[in-house]
């Protein structure tokens, strides 16, 4: 609306109020032309003093006022109309209109307004028509209209308005609203300018940004993380290799922590692989020295088999008398064992082992419960030697299980299981098209798209990347800038996918996937020092993330969600 289409509505709609009753002569402010209920004033500098309660309306031309403070029109509180245009207006502060009880229309146009206290309109009772057009609004504080119940038109057009998570209040008062209403187009973000704002709704915006917020300091270092259920409870089992333990850790509802539930103790453990065969929850303990084990709890269940000798207490968090006892010593070729993973291959259980050294092979082991004292993982095949394996990943291929295995050395390999009987083992597939010098590989499926299989690299040196299953090979979908990480883990909190880059000289951040584009979005920086490992904890109806940390306190974060809308 132009100033002279307001100003003549401005004396029409004065017409209608009618005259109040004859009142003293006051004094009018030398930039102001007065009639008796009425000023006009131009070309000033601030607020006009000298306005008294018995004007009705007033305007506003060619006036320069860096900020509407706290009742700047105090002195005139019977207005019922109030003009400003062409002028300019920098801020319009929280109860700008305080004492306006009978003010009805409110035109604030052309006057490079860019920004509104959260209750600028507030007191407004009798406010008829807003208009805010022509300005340089690029969003409104949420719920500005909160408390204007006579409100029956508002006009924002021309204002280069930001259509974000701000204005999704706006979105949501438009459909709710009886007022009419005229907003025009969005100018930001690029994938909504020109579009109207109106066209809009609820589920367009996406507003709910995760955070990791700091919950628990553990004081111990660590490697391995590794969560199991168990008993109806998840278990995380942390390989702690300065304290020479494995220990096992579950949520305390009294303390409203996490505890010890129990422990192993080892000679430096790089991982501590937890899984229930049948009733029974074993750990495989993969040592630096000492060799490596797998250790079962007892106690907890009704006995199967007897039990080997050497004994390791429980925590308070395990039932009373339960221990783990050490089952068997691992045998194969393992030589520096550096990471363990658990599959299956229909009702058997394997384990892979990673061997890192120059001399050893990385080892898959059969469960035989018909061996030993109440069975036990025995060497089932050894994998090609001399590469020095970091990491081992299973997954599935095409409706077969499979294992990925990283190494300094060479490129990723993807095996396949093959064969029938006792004679099936893991046959070479492929390798992965990336660098020689991928640390670690962690698989993942988009939640609602089972069809689709990613995988994450990640890489001390250079991008960290993931990539693609395409029926027979990887392919690359995306780079993410790293340095010095050793940890490109992705996970699910509350139904949602993230994916946590830890770095060791740098802040590690928390990535967002993102499943329109396929890819990863960058979120919050965190903190934890030199992660190695990550474990999502469900309890009850809040999301928990266990980090160990190889150089300090390993950390616990609590999964929360920020609304940018609020």
């Amino acid at each position: 609306m132009g100033p002279g289409l307001a100003v003549v509505l401005a004396l029409g709609v004065l017409g209608a109020l009618g005259r109040p009753p004859p009142a003293p002569r006051r004094r009018c402010p030398a930039v102001c032309s007065c009639a008796r209920d009425s000023a006009r004033c131009a070309e000033g500098r601030g607020v006009p003093v000298g306005l008294g309660p018995e004007l009705a309306a007033l305007s506003l031309v060619h006036f320069e006022i860096p900020e509407l403070g706290e009742g700047s029109f105090m002195e005139a509180r019977g207005l019922q109309l109030l003009l400003l245009t062409r002028g300019v207006v920098g801020l319009i502060a929280d109860d700008a209109f305080e004492g306006l009880l009978h003010l009805e229309y409110l035109f604030i146009e052309q006057n490079r307004v860019g920004a509104l206290g959260r209750n600028a309109l507030r007191g407004l009772r009798a406010l008829v028509h807003l208009s805010l057009a022509d300005n340089q609004l690029e969003t409104l504080p949420p719920h500005l209209f909160r408390g204007l119940h006579s409100l029956t038109h508002v006009d924002l057009r021309g204002n280069p308005l930001r259509c974000d998570c701000g204005l999704l209040w706006l979105v949501r008062w438009l459909v709710a609203t009886n007022a009419s209403a005229e907003v025009g187009e969005c100018h930001a973000p690029p994938a909504r300018a020109h579009l109207p704002l109106r066209r809009l709704r609820s589920p367009d915006f996406d507003c709910l940004v995760p955070e990791l917020v700091p919950f628990q300091a553990l004081p111990f270092q660590a490697l391995s993380v590794e969560p199991v259920r168990f008993r109806g409870e998840t278990l995380v089992a942390v390989a702690q290799p300065f304290a020479g333990r494995c220990g096992l850790l579950h949520w305390d509802q009294l303390a409203g922590a996490f505890r010890t539930y129990a422990t192993i103790n080892a000679t430096s453990p790089v991982a501590c692989k937890p899984l229930v065969l049948g009733r029974r929850l074993v750990v495989v303990v993969a040592q630096l020295r000492g060799g490596s084990h797998v250790w079962k709890l007892e106690g907890a269940e009704p006995a199967e088999e007897e039990a080997a000798p050497e004994e390791e207490g429980a925590g308070p968090g395990a039932p009373p008398g339960a221990r783990f006892v050490r089952l068997q010593a691992l045998g194969g070729d393992l030589r520096r064992p550096h990471d363990v993973e658990a599959f299956r291959v229909g009702p058997a259980w394997f384990v892979a082992v990673a061997d890192s050294s120059k001399a050893g092979a990385s080892t898959v082991y059969r469960w035989d419960r018909s061996r030993g004292r109440g069975g036990g993982f025995y060497p089932h095949q050894a994998l090609p030697a001399w590469h020095r394996d970091t990491d081992v990943e299973a997954l599935e291929l095409g409706g077969q299980p499979g294992l990925i295995v990283a190494a300094g050395a060479r490129r990723p390999v993807v095996y396949r299981w093959a064969g029938t009987g006792a004679g099936a083992q893991l046959r070479r597939l492929t390798d992965i098209p990336a660098p020689e010098d991928v640390y670690a590989v962690r698989h993942f499926q988009p939640p609602g798209s089972p069809g689709q299989l990613y995988v994450c690299l990640s890489r001390y040196m250079g991008d960290a990347k993931v990539l693609r299953w395409e029926g027979s090979l990887f392919r690359e979908v995306q780079a993410v800038p790293a340095r010095g990480s050793l940890l490109f883990q992705p996970l699910v909190l509350g139904g949602r996918l993230y994916a946590l880059l830890g770095s060791d000289v740098a802040y590690s951040r928390l990535y967002r996937f993102d499943p329109s584009a396929g890819q990863f979005v960058p979120g919050q920086e965190l903190a934890p020092p030199a992660p190695r490992a990550l474990a999502p904890v469900p309890v009850g109806p809040h999301h928990f993330v266990l980090i160990s940390s190889f150089t300090g306190n390993s950390q616990i974060y609590r999964h929360v969600l920020v609304d940018l809308s609020a």
